[in-house]
C-alpha cells in the first residue's frame, strides 16, 4: 500500500474542478530495541525489515553481518501497515552508541524523526486560523521568481529550493540546499534574523511535500504551503488538522488544493 487516493480541487485556466489523485503514503514507524524506545521514523510502508536493519547498521547500532536478531510487529494501523516494531538483539552485540544514549536522536533528516513517542508529533501550539485569501493565479508568478533565483540548481541540477512570499507575491527570502528540509530551515532562519517572519504568508517548495515540511510551515505560522510536486498523505492529513492550505502540482499555471480550500480565491 504505497499510494492512496485523495480528493483535491484543481485550479486550471481560471476555474476549479474536483479531482482524485493517488498520493504516496507517509506513515510513522516507532522502533524499539529490546523493549526500549529507539526512534520514530517516517517512511512509505513496505520492506520494513530491510528498513530497520539498514537503519541499525548505518547508525552503528548493530553492525554484525550475522543478523542475529528478530523483529516483531507490535502494532498496525487500520490498513494493516506496521506502526510499531520491536527488535530483539543480544545486548552484547549492540554498539556502545545505543547502550550509552538509550534513545538515539536525529536518525533521519526530518522534523518528526527522532521523537521517542508518536504523541510527541503533535505540537502544543493551537491550530493555525487564517481568514486570508490567496489568489492561485499568483502562484505561477511566485514560482517563476523562485526559479529565476535558483543559481545552484541551474548549475548543478542537484539542489532544492524554498522561498517565502507575501500574499501580494513579494519574495521575502529564497534559499537552496541539497535537502528540501534544509532549504526551508534556511528560509525561516533568514526571516527570523531579518524580523520578517510575520510577513511570510506563503512558503514555496521546489519538490514534494512530506510531513516534516508541513510541520516546519506550521511552526513558522505560515498559512499557505505550495509545492511543484505532490504532497504525501500525512502532509495532507495534518494540513487539514493544523489549518494550513496545502497545494501541490503548482506548475504550468495549474494548482491542486488539498486542504482548507476556503482560503483560496475562487474566480
Amino acid at each position: 500500500m504505497a499510494t492512496q487516493k485523495y480528493q483535491g480541487l484543481k485550479y486550471s485556466k481560471g476555474s476549479f474542478r474536483k479531482v482524485e489523485d493517488f498520493l504516496t503514503v507517509e506513515e510513522a514507524l516507532r522502533i524499539s530495541i529490546n523493549g526500549e524506545s529507539f526512534t520514530v521514523t517516517m517512511r512509505t510502508p513496505g520492506n520494513d525489515n530491510e528498513l530497520v536493519r539498514g537503519l541499525l547498521f548505518s547508525e552503528d547500532i548493530y553492525k554484525s553481518d550475522e543478523n542475529k536478531y528478530s523483529l516483531k510487529v507490535i502494532q498496525k494501523n487500520k490498513q494493516g501497515a506496521a506502526t510499531s516494531v520491536d527488535v530483539k538483539i543480544d545486548p552484547k552485540l549492540l554498539r556502545k552508541q545505543f547502550i550509552n544514549t538509550r534513545n538515539l536522536l536525529s536518525v533521519s533528516s526530518c522534523g518528526i524523526c527522532g521523537k521517542f513517542e508518536l504523541d510527541d508529533i503533535r505540537d502544543s501550539e493551537s491550530k493555525l486560523v487564517s481568514s486570508e485569501m490567496l489568489d492561485p493565479a499568483l502562484l505561477n508568478k511566485m514560482f517563476a521568481k523562485m526559479s529565476a533565483k535558483q543559481k545552484t540548481f541551474k548549475r548543478s541540477g542537484g539542489s532544492h529550493a524554498a522561498a517565502a512570499f507575501s500574499l501580494k507575491g513579494n519574495m521575502l527570502s529564497i534559499m537552496e540546499d541539497i535537502g528540501r528540509h534544509n532549504a526551508v530551515d534556511k528560509v525561516i532562519g533568514s526571516l527570523v534574523l531579518k524580523r520578517k517572519l510575520k510577513e511570510a504568508r506563503c512558503l514555496l517548495i521546489s519538490g514534494r511535500v512530506s510531513y516534516e515540511i508541513l510541520s516546519k510551515a506550521f511552526l513558522a505560522q505560515i498559512p499557505f504551503l505550495a509545492a511543484v510536486s505532490a504532497p504525501s498523505t500525512l502532509a495532507v492529513d495534518y494540513a487539514k488538522e493544523l489549518g494550513i492550505t496545502l497545494m501541490g502540482f503548482c506548475r504550468d499555471g495549474n494548482v491542486t488544493v488539498y486542504s482548507n480550500v476556503r482560503n483560496v480565491l475562487k474566480k
